[in-house]
C-alpha cells in the first residue's frame, strides 16, 4: 500500500542529482549535450532501460500468480520511482529538441507520466492492506465501486498510451541506429 510519498521524494532526490550532473556537463562544455553524443546517448539509453524495466518488471510481478517476488506495494513504489526517473533522463536526452518521431515519443512520455500521477491518486483513494489488497467495508460500497470504475477507466487509457510510447521509442531507436550508425 502506498502509505507515504517515499518513492516520490526519492525520485525527486535522484532527479536533482542527475539534473546537477547535466548542469555540470553544460557548464563544462558550454553547450547543451547533443542527443547523439556520448553523454546524450548514455542518459537516453539509461532512461529508456529504466522505463522499459518499469513496465515489464511491474507487469510481470502483477500478473504472476505462482511466483511471489516481494510485496506488490514495493513493486508499485519501484514502478513509480523508475517511471519518474527514466522519463526525466529521456527528457534530458532530447537536447530540448522535439521534432519528428522523437518529439512524438517525448510527448507520449509526458502524457504517460501525467497519467501515472492520476493513476496513483486514484489508487490511493481505495483503502488497501499492506500487501495492496482492497479492504472491503471501510468506505460505502458506492464510493468503492466508483473508485474501481475510475481505476478501470484509467487502465484502459494508460496502458494503450504506454504501448504506443514503447512502439514509438523502439522505432526511434531503430531509426537512430540505422541513420546515425549503420549509414556512416
Amino acid at each position: 500500500m502506498l502509505r507515504g510519498n517515499r518513492e516520490l521524494w526519492l525520485a525527486l532526490f535522484v532527479m536533482v542529482i542527475i539534473g546537477g550532473l547535466y548542469a555540470v556537463v553544460v557548464a563544462w562544455t558550454k553547450e547543451i549535450p547533443a542527443a547523439s553524443e556520448l553523454f546524450g546517448h548514455t542518459i537516453g539509453i539509461l532512461g529508456f532501460i529504466l522505463m522499459l524495466m518499469t513496465e515489464t518488471l511491474y507487469s510481470l510481478r502483477k500478473r504472476s500468480r505462482s511466483v511471489k517476488w516481494g510485496k506488490m506495494s514495493t513493486w508499485l513504489q519501484i514502478h513509480i520511482f523508475m517511471g519518474l526517473v527514466g522519463p526525466f533522463m529521456v527528457l534530458l536526452h532530447t537536447s530540448w529538441k522535439f521534432n519528428g518521431l522523437a518529439g512524438v515519443t517525448t510527448l507520449l512520455t509526458v502524457i504517460i507520466v501525467v497519467s501515472g500521477f492520476i493513476g496513483r491518486y486514484i489508487f490511493t483513494r481505495i483503502p488497501r492492506t499492506l500487501d495492496g489488497l482492497e479492504i472491503e467495508g471501510t468506505l460505502s460500497q458506492e464510493a468503492l465501486k466508483q473508485a474501481r470504475r475510475l481505476m478501470a477507466l484509467w487502465h484502459t487509457i494508460h496502458i494503450p498510451i504506454g504501448m504506443a510510447l514503447f512502439i514509438s521509442a523502439f522505432v526511434h531507436i531503430g531509426a537512430a541506429l540505422y541513420y546515425a550508425t549503420f549509414l556512416k
